[in-house]
């Protein structure tokens, strides 16, 4: 059984004119957490983000928002796992993923970065370990890999913001199971939970 998790880090891109696109997703969920288990960020260079350590169903966590760009997330995450001796295995990364809809997350372990640039570069950064647990917050997917850049940098709408929001609460209100090490239950739980609406015109994701 993979060790306790010790850090969640949420991706996404700095600045503002980023806050709110769909790449941020994950970054939203850890800018959640830390307000539901009442901490704040505080800026810290040598590990290239934002840092915050809080209290959360009963386990101590670190939280890091990367203050690098999606494609050098590993930078950051990897300056905080080897300075507290984070194993690969105590890590949940939080990103956006356009295989799932609007409305959908899911926790996963193990795995490749599924062309997602933030994990692609996490990977190496980690020593070449996939073994961390990852959060799926579902995005939805344009219908072309044409699209996919400027859909995952634009804001969604209002109707699909909702939904996002939704499966980042369920998340949350799942994640103390994962937290616990039955990753079984958690999966269950939030994989249980469909905020998305098929009526929405959610376009399915087209392999190209």
């Amino acid at each position: 059984m993979p060790s306790s998790i010790q850090l969640i880090v949420g991706l996404g891109n700095p600045g503002s004119q980023y806050e709110g696109t769909r790449h941020n997703a994950g970054e939203d969920f850890v800018r959640e957490l830390a307000r539901v288990a009442g901490g704040s960020f505080k800026t810290e260079s040598k590990y290239h983000g934002e840092v915050a350590e809080v209290f959360f169903a009963g386990h101590k966590l670190r939280l890091l928002i990367p203050a690098t760009f999606m494609n050098l997330s590993g930078k950051s995450v990897a300056a905080l796992a080897n300075f507290y001796k984070i194993e690969p295995t105590q890590i949940l990364i939080a990103h956006d993923e356009l295989d799932l809809p609007p409305g959908s997350a899911r926790f996963k372990f193990d795995g490749g970065h599924g062309g997602h640039n933030g994990l692609r570069d996490i990977v190496p950064a980690l020593g070449n370990r996939k073994d961390f647990h990852r959060l799926r917050v579902g995005i939805g997917h344009p219908g072309s890999a044409k699209q996919v850049s400027n859909y995952v940098l634009s804001k969604a709408s209002p109707t699909d913001r909702e939904a996002i929001a939704a499966s980042i609460d369920e998340a949350i209100r799942a994640l103390p199971l994962l937290l616990d090490g039955d990753a079984g239950k958690a999966m269950t739980r939030l994989h249980s939970f469909d905020g998305a609406d098929s009526s929405l015109g959610n376009t399915p994701p087209i392999k190209e």
